[in-house]
């Protein structure tokens, strides 16, 4: 339960931050909802990954579907990416790996019991 808790309050946090901090927020907000609500490490980058990049994978389909896809495909193709769908998968993956790296140095920040 706390962990599904966890994951909620990062994707919340994280677009609440979004709105007036740049790109970075995400981390940050895994980093102190990881602090907030303490669990194994491994759960923390769990919760921190599917947290973010959950918020990640919605923001940039938002993103797109609103410019018409006219940006992804663009950086799509100077990736060298076949598709937008990958771009965009790949854009989540690197926001939930962000986010699960902050999340697990918060957890190893706070004193082992």
């Amino acid at each position: 339960m706390k962990f599904f808790l966890s994951v909620i309050a990062t994707s919340l946090v994280s677009y609440l931050l979004g709105l007036i901090l740049p790109w970075w927020a995400p981390a940050v907000a895994a980093f102190v909802v990881a602090l907030i609500l303490p669990t194994k490490a491994g759960f923390s980058f769990l919760s921190g990954f599917v947290g973010v990049g959950l918020y990640w994978l919605v923001y940039a389909l938002m993103v797109d579907m609103r410019n018409e896809h006219i940006l992804s495909g663009r950086m799509a193709a100077l990736f060298g990416l076949p598709s937008t769908t990958l771009f965009i998968a790949v854009t989540a993956i690197v926001g939930a790996m962000i986010g699960g790296f902050s999340a697990w140095g918060a957890a190893l920040l706070r004193p082992a019991r």
